[in-house]
């Protein structure tokens, strides 16, 4: 019996051996490939993996930049980019500011110009001539409607009156059209020339008070008396 045993272990010992032979030597059997497959495997394989090389580099290149940028911002202090926005604002403040106060400044000198025409238009003194007979006089006028009204007459042609005297010291004629007025109580003196009534023009070689509307004044009386004489006269208003 115990011989039997002894036996089939051996034959089962034998079996296990020769399987496992079988095993490695269809793991040793060689695998043969042709040219072409070994071709088209070396192009598939070899093509692909000589990018991927690359394209790790590059992003690990890229990934380093966008760190080494993020590590530079975190080193930026928070109150200089706070800084550099506010002067940027300030900047764009005080540009605005220029841009404005030269607006100012030209308006300003277009008013101070304006001002200037206007006031030298106030300040300028308008003359005008009064003939009496051969004799010419300069008169200074005065500045308000009425003296308006006549300059408009005189532009076109002289305005010529026949004036006769009128006790003992102003010579009085009809203009032929009224003015606007802006009476008065006034004292006249020699030289005087006024609006009387709104349509007759009174000049003076003495004194008077009345309600007139003052027109002008004789510059120089030197001779005005002898002129406008006793009687009636022709007087000749014109512009210098």
């Amino acid at each position: 019996m115990k011989k039997w045993n002894a036996l089939l272990c051996l034959a089962t010992a034998v079996l296990f051996m020769t399987a496992c032979g079988k095993n490695d030597t269809q793991a040793q059997t060689p695998v043969f490939v042709t040219e072409s497959s070994a071709e088209e495997s070396t192009v598939q394989s070899t093509a692909p993996q000589s990018d991927i090389p690359e394209k790790v580099e590059n992003i690990n290149a890229a990934s380093m930049d966008m760190g080494s940028i993020e590590t530079k911002m975190e080193e930026i202090p928070e109150s200089s980019i706070s800084n550099a926005g506010e002067d940027m604002t300030e900047s764009m403040t005080d540009t605005g500011k220029t841009e404005s106060m030269q607006e100012i400044e030209v308006h300003k000198e277009d008013n101070i110009e304006t001002d200037t025409q206007d006031n030298m238009e106030e300040d300028t003194v308008m003359n005008m001539n009064v003939q009496v007979g051969d004799v010419v006089f300069s008169a200074t006028l005065e500045k308000n409607e009425a003296v308006d009204a006549f300059v408009e007459m005189m532009q076109e042609n002289p305005v010529v009156i026949q004036m006769s005297d009128y006790s003992g010291f102003e010579k009085v004629g009809s203009l032929g059209t009224s003015l606007p007025s802006s009476n008065s109580q006034t004292t006249t003196h020699a030289g005087d020339i006024v609006l009387y009534n709104g349509n007759q023009i009174v000049i003076f070689y003495g004194s008077n008070s009345w309600s007139y509307t003052r027109l002008g004044h004789i510059d120089d009386l030197t001779g005005w008396e002898e002129a406008l004489g006793s009687g009636d006269v022709t007087v000749a208003f014109s512009l210098e």
